[in-house]
C-alpha cells in the first residue's frame, strides 16, 4: 500500500535535518547539475555510491563526511535499499544535511522508492535532485540522437540485470516489437541473454547497437555492432562496466561520427595525453578543464586531502578580533573558504574586517576571495611567500599581520615579517594530510591506462605522490606547479619535465602544452 506522504509525523518539527537525493550524472563533475554542486557544499555527510568516481565526491565539502554504500547495498538483513534509507534517517535525525549521491538520476535504478521510505517515516524533509541520466550521457558522447521522427517515436530505458525475485520478467516480444529506442542499463554481465531473446523475439539481426562503457570518464570508450555480433563483442573487446548499451536504428551514426567523437578530444598540444592530478578537488578547480581543453584526458587521483584543522578555536579567536588587523594574508583558497565559512557561521560578515586589508597569494586565492564577495587589496607577482614579503617591504612598521594558512608550510612569510618589525599572528585554516595509500580500484585503473604527465602542484604532494606511486613516477613525464616544489622533487632525485612559469593551474598547462609542440616530430 503506498505510504501517505502528504502528512508528516510531528518528528518533523523536531530536528532540523534534511535528506537531498543529488544525481551524480554519469561520472564527469562537468555534467553535475547546478544545484548538485550546491548541495554538495552544503553537505555535512555524502552517502554515496562506490561507483559515484572520486572526481565528483571531490566537490563536496571539505569537512563533509563521506559514507559509501556497497555496489549491491547489502548491509545486514532485509532489502538493501531500506537499510540505506534507515541509515539516511539516522544521520538526519542527528540534524545533518546528508547528501544521497547517486549515479545519474536518483530516479532511474536507483533504488529511490526504497531509500525514501525510512526517510519519509520518520518525517525527515526530502528533496529529489535530478542528473543527467547514463542514456542521455552515452547517446551524446556517441554523437547520436535517442529519439528520431523518422524511425524512433519512443525510447524505453531497461535494466540487463534483473532482481531474481521480481514476479514478472521483460517481455522482450513486446520491446522488440516497438519502433523505437532501447538503452539497456547493466547490460554487460547479461549481454547473452538479453541479445538472444532480442533475436528470438523477432528483431532483426543487424539492428544496430552503440556500446558507451565509462561514460565520460577519463578511459570512456565508445563502439559500434550489431545486435546479432555484440555478445561476441563484449567478450572480445572486454568492455567494462559501467557501460550503457543503445539499440535500435538511432544506434548507427553517422559514418565516423564515433571515431570524430573520440579524436575530437584529442586535438590540441596535448592530443592523445592523459594527465594524472594529483591535487585534492577545490570548488573552483579547473585544472582538469583546462587539461581537457588542450586535447588531453585528465584523470585525478588525489595524493592529499583536505580536512578541517584540529581546533577551530585559534580561527574563531582570530575572526572576532579581525578588526584588529591591518593586514589578513590568504596562502590559499582552501585557507579562504575556511574563513568565510567559520565568518558567516558566526553570524558575521566582511564589516567586522574593519579596516583590515586583504592580502591574496596567488589569482586563484583572489578569485576564492572575490567569488565570497571580498575585495583583494594586494596579489604579489611572485605567487609565493616571497612575494607578499617583497610587496609589502615599505608598509608601515610595525603592522599587525593575520596569516591564515594550513597545518603544513613553511615558516618564511612569518620571519620575515617578523624581521621587518612587524607583529604576526598565524592561524590553521584547515589541515593538508598525506593519503595513506590507494584504493585497489584507482591503482587497477593506473595499471590498465598509459599515464603520460604527472602533475606536482606542492611540495606535500610531492612527497606523498613519491611514496604512493613509487618507480612509476621515472616513467611519467613531471609538471611541477613552483621552483619550491621542484626543489622538493631533486630532493628525491627526480628532474621535473616542465616548471609553471607562474603558480597558477594555467601556468601549469601551458608548460605542458609547450613541451609537447617543442617534441612533436615533424610532420610526414
Amino acid at each position: 500500500m503506498p505510504r501517505d506522504r502528504s502528512a508528516s509525523p510531528s518528528a518533523y518539527h523536531d530536528h532540523h535535518g534534511k535528506v537531498l537525493f543529488v544525481g551524480a550524472g554519469p561520472g564527469d563533475p562537468g555534467l553535475l547539475t547546478v544545484r548538485a554542486l550546491d548541495c554538495l557544499r552544503l553537505a555535512d555527510v555524502v552517502v554515496y555510491d562506490t561507483l559515484v568516481p572520486a572526481d565528483v565526491l571531490d566537490m563536496a565539502a571539505p569537512a563533509a563526511a563521506r559514507l559509501a554504500v556497497p555496489r549491491d547495498g547489502r548491509e545486514g538483513n532485509g532489502d538493501p535499499g531500506e537499510a540505506t534509507g534507515r541509515l539516511l534517517a539516522r544521520l538526519a535525525a542527528e540534524g545533518r544535511t546528508v547528501v544521497r549521491l547517486k549515479g545519474g538520476d536518483p530516479a532511474v535504478f536507483g533504488r529511490l522508492s526504497e531509500e525514501m521510505g525510512p526517510v519519509w517515516e520518520a518525517g525527515i524533509p526530502v528533496e529529489i535532485i535530478p542528473g543527467v541520466t547514463a542514456a542521455a550521457a552515452a547517446a551524446a558522447a556517441a554523437g547520436i540522437p535517442l529519439t528520431s521522427r523518422a524511425s524512433a517515436s519512443s525510447l524505453t530505458i531497461l535494466t540487463g540485470h534483473e532482481a531474481a525475485d521480481k514476479p514478472e520478467g521483460i517481455d522482450f516480444r513486446q520491446l522488440a516489437s516497438l519502433p523505437g529506442t532501447l538503452a539497456i542499463y547493466m547490460g554487460v554481465e547479461q549481454v547473452e541473454r538479453w541479445s538472444s531473446e532480442l533475436l528470438s523475439a523477432g528483431k532483426p539481426a543487424d539492428t544496430p547497437v552503440t556500446i558507451v562503457s565509462h561514460c565520460s570518464w577519463s578511459d570512456q570508450r565508445i563502439a559500434v555492432s550489431t545486435l546479432a555480433r555484440c555478445a561476441a563483442d563484449f567478450e572480445r573487446n572486454n568492455w567494462p562496466s559501467p557501460a550503457v548499451v543503445i539499440v535500435g536504428e538511432v544506434a548507427q551514426p553517422v559514418v565516423g561520427a564515433s571515431i570524430a567523437l573520440d579524436r575530437g578530444r584529442d586535438r590540441g598540444p596535448l592530443a592523445g595525453r592523459r594527465v594524472l592530478n594529483t591535487r585534492p578537488r577545490g570548488p573552483r578547480d579547473d585544472l582538469d578543464s583546462l587539461v581537457r581543453a588542450a586535447g588531453g584526458r585528465s584523470l585525478r587521483v588525489p595524493v592529499i586531502r583536505i580536512q578541517p584543522p584540529e581546533s577551530w578555536q585559534p580561527l574563531d579567536d582570530a575572526i572576532r578580533q579581525a578588526d584588529t588587523f591591518d593586514w589578513i594574508v590568504f596562502a590559499s583558497a582552501n585557507g579562504v573558504r575556511s574563513f568565510v565559512d567559520r565568518l558567516r557561521g558566526a553570524g558575521l560578515d566582511g564589516r567586522s574586517l574593519g579596516t583590515a586589508r586583504l592580502i591574496a597569494i596567488g589569482p586563484a586565492t583572489r578569485e576564492a576571495l572575490e567569488h565570497a564577495g571580498f575585495t583583494c587589496d594586494l596579489t604579489p607577482t611572485l605567487f609565493r611567500s616571497e612575494g607578499i614579503t617583497a610587496a609589502l617591504a615599505r608598509a608601515p612598521t610595525p603592522s599587525r599581520f593575520l596569516l591564515v594558512r594550513a597545518n603544513r608550510g613553511r615558516d618564511l612569510m612569518r620571519r620575515e615579517l617578523e624581521a621587518r618589525g612587524h607583529v604576526v599572528r598565524e592561524v590553521t585554516a584547515y589541515s593538508s594530510e598525506p593519503v595513506e595509500s590507494l584504493d585497489t580500484a584507482t591503482v587497477a585503473v593506473i595499471d590498465q591506462m598509459p599515464v603520460d604527465w604527472i602533475t606536482i602542484t606542492s611540495s606535500l604532494i610531492a612527497e606523498s605522490a613519491i611514496r604512493l606511486f613509487g618507480s612509476q613516477i621515472g616513467r611519467w613525464r613531471v609538471a611541477s606547479l613552483s621552483p619550491i616544489t621542484s626543489a622538493t622533487l631533486r630532493q628525491h632525485g627526480i628532474e621535473p619535465t616542465v616548471e609553471a612559469a607562474a603558480a597558477a593551474a594555467e601556468s601549469l598547462v601551458a608548460a605542458m602544452a609547450d613541451w609537447e609542440i617543442a617534441h612533436a616530430p615533424p610532420p610526414a
